[in-house]
C-alpha cells in the first residue's frame, strides 16, 4: 500500500484530531490532502513528533491526539514507545508508516528493512493495543478501531518506498507553529 492512499482512508477523521507528524513525506502528502490548523508538521526534528505527541495527549486529556510518523524517525527515538506505554494516554493513536528506509533523506534502508518489528517493539514496550497491517482495509479498521478507543494504540503500516515528487509547502514552518498553538488555545477556550 501507499501512505499517500493511507493518508487517504483516514484523512476525514484526521482533520477533527490534533495531529503531529515528522518530517518528510508524510507532512507534504497529508498537507497535499488538505491542511488543517490542527496540524503540526515537525520538519526539522527527525524523531520528535512522538515525543511532541505523547507531551499533547498528557497536557489535553480531552482531546484526541494522532501522531503520524515513520519507521526511521522511530528507530531514532525508540524510548518514546516505552514512555508511552509507561503513561499510557488513553488519547493517543501513534500510526508508524514504515517503508523499510530512509525516504526523505535519501532513500537508505532502516532497520526495519532487516528485521526490527516496530509493532514488536511496541508491545515489548508495554503497548497493549499494537498491529502490522499491510492493506489499505486493514489498516482503515485498525484506525477506526484506535480512533474510537479510550487507550494508547500504536499501528504499524507497512508501505511502499514512494513518496511525493515534491516536499514543498505553501505553509511556513514558523505560521504552522503559531498556528498550531492557536487552534490549542482556541480549544482549550471552548
Amino acid at each position: 500500500m501507499k501512505r499517500a492512499d493511507a493518508l487517504e482512508a483516514i484523512y476525514d477523521d484526521l482533520k477533527n484530531k490534533l495531529v503531529v507528524t515528522n518530517m518528510g513525506a508524510v507532512a507534504v502528502e497529508l498537507y497535499n490532502l488538505g491542511h488543517q490548523p490542527g496540524f503540526f508538521y515537525m520538519e526539522h526534528s527527525m524523531g520528535l513528533a512522538s515525543s511532541a505527541g505523547l507531551g499533547l495527549a498528557l497536557c489535553l486529556p480531552g482531546r484526541k491526539i494522532v501522531v503520524l510518523d515513520g519507521d526511521a524517525s522511530v528507530l531514532m527515538n525508540l524510548g518514546t514507545l516505552s514512555t508511552m506505554a509507561r503513561y499510557s494516554p488513553h488519547n493517543l493513536t501513534h500510526v508508524i508508516f514504515d517503508n523499510e528506509s530512509l525516504l526523505s533523506v535519501g532513500g537508505f534502508p532502516s532497520a526495519t528493512s532487516t528485521g526490527t518489528d516496530l509493532a514488536l517493539v511496541a508491545k515489548g514496550a508495554g503497548v497493549k493495543n499494537t498491529g502490522l497491517y499491510s492493506d489499505i482495509e486493514g489498516f482503515q479498521g485498525a484506525y477506526d478501531e484506535a480512533a474510537n478507543r479510550d487507550e494508547l494504540s500504536v499501528l504499524v503500516a507497512k508501505v511502499k518506498a514512494v513518496g511525493p515528487t515534491s516536499f514543498a509547502m505553501d505553509i511556513g514552518l514558523l505560521e504552522n507553529r503559531f498556528e498550531f498553538a492557536r487552534h490549542i488555545k482556541d480549544l482549550r477556550s471552548e
